[in-house]
């Protein structure tokens, strides 16, 4: 399976100070904007927004 930039691997880091991460891919074209997603981060025990950062 090819690799390239329409869906790169982008680096979601919590709001909430912890420094935890997650990896995923995204969609430009639908998505072209910094992603926010609201996942759990385990260090702060609670769902936090996680950003896209670059």
């Amino acid at each position: 399976m090819a690799r390239n930039a329409l869906r790169p691997v982008v680096k979601l880091r919590s709001t909430a100070g912890t420094g935890y991460t997650y990896v995923t891919r995204k969609n430009r074209r639908n998505d072209p904007d910094r992603l926010e997603l609201r996942k759990y981060d385990p260090v702060a025990g609670r769902h936090v927004a996680f950003r896209e950062e670059r």
